[in-house]
């Protein structure tokens, strides 16, 4: 199995602020802890950039010092947040509402009410890659397959099992592990391919065009309205030309949004000098991560259940975004 590095010339730069130890942090207020943690995700998906980068932007801002936990993805960040295990976090919606209402196999039952939303950060599109060698191309393809589908516990662990079935599509396995050593097995041919849901570019995509011939799956429009039947917290979307260096054509595909997460009990006035760190600096978080281009305040409103950290909501409200009372609940 090769290693493989994400480089910044694939579009995402690695963060270049190195955290302060603990014992060094000097909170700008006296009442507000001197550390966090915040769950991310495994190498090669774009939590494990996007987080660091708006975390070193928070950590300016408030004096607290931000530590990252390597995590399966949102359904592991719920859960840790959920028991303070960290205390910040990043979810997508889909994988939010199941945790909200205690459905979904993952959930055991349970209902995971303590988590808040503090920001919009970007949007996280359905798609594949494969070998062109392969001869796969497209979604249908995979039936019979060895696809990898990245972390059990992330976004497309979750889910993408549950939308191959549904269009009947029956791999003859399914593979889970890092973005990263999905995309080593695909082009050491242990995978036939690799489907996966993260902010665009996803970082081992665009690594595994750089060295291989690749082709990129997306979805019909027959595939798409069933999968927005049957998942009403996806949308149908569209990848332009430019994503991938090497795409063919613009890629449809489906997606559900993502944000950031924290604890119900962090401090009001902390979360809104979280909250305004990273919405306020859009463009310093684009030089980071190039998913940062959603991040901003007017796309709140792309969660329609999961309560706002009042903090959260305090600063929306002041640039100007409706946030309604009862999408707002503190402790």
């Amino acid at each position: 199995m090769h290693r493989r590095v994400i480089l910044a010339g694939l579009g995402l730069a690695a963060p270049t602020l190195i955290g302060l130890r603990p014992g060094l942090a000097q909170p700008r207020n006296a009442s507000w802890p001197r550390a966090l943690t915040m769950g991310t995700a495994a190498p090669g998906g774009t939590y494990a950039l996007y987080g660091p980068a708006w975390g070193q932007l928070a950590q300016e801002a408030t004096g607290v010092n931000i530590s990252y936990r390597t995590t399966q993805g949102p359904n592991q960040n719920i859960v840790l947040v959920q028991r303070k295990e960290v205390e910040l976090g990043m979810v997508t919606m889909g994988v939010a509402l199941q945790a909200w209402n205690g459905t979904g196999p993952w959930t055991q039952g349970n209902k995971f009410q303590d988590i808040r939303a503090v920001f919009p950060m970007y949007d996280t599109p359905f798609h594949g890659i494969a070998l062109k060698s392969s001869g796969i191309s497209k979604h249908a393809d995979l039936a019979g397959k060895n696809v990898g589908v990245g972390p059990r516990g992330g976004t497309p662990g979750t889910y993408y099992p549950l939308m191959l079935d549904h269009l009947g599509y029956k791999p003859s396995a399914i593979r889970f592990g890092s973005a990263s050593d999905m995309a080593g097995q695909l082009q050491d041919r242990l995978l036939d391919a690799f489907v996966f849901a993260s902010g665009v570019p996803v970082p081992a995509f665009s690594e595994l065009e750089v060295q291989a011939d690749v082709n990129y799956l997306d979805f019909t429009a027959d595939e798409i309205r069933k999968l927005t039947e049957k998942y009403p917290e996806m949308a149908q979307g569209q990848l332009p030309m430019g994503t991938y260096r090497k795409q063919a054509e613009p890629l449809d595909i489906v997606g559900m949004y993502n944000f950031a997460i924290a604890h119900k009990s962090l401090p009001d006035d902390l979360v809104y000098e979280i909250t305004k760190s990273v919405l306020g600096q859009n463009a310093r978080l684009k030089n980071a991560i190039s998913a940062a281009s959603e991040t901003v305040a007017a796309n709140w409103n792309k969660n329609t259940f999961l309560p706002f950290h009042p903090g959260a909501a305090r600063y929306l409200r002041e640039v100007g975004q409706p946030v309604p009372d009862m999408m707002v609940r503190g402790a």
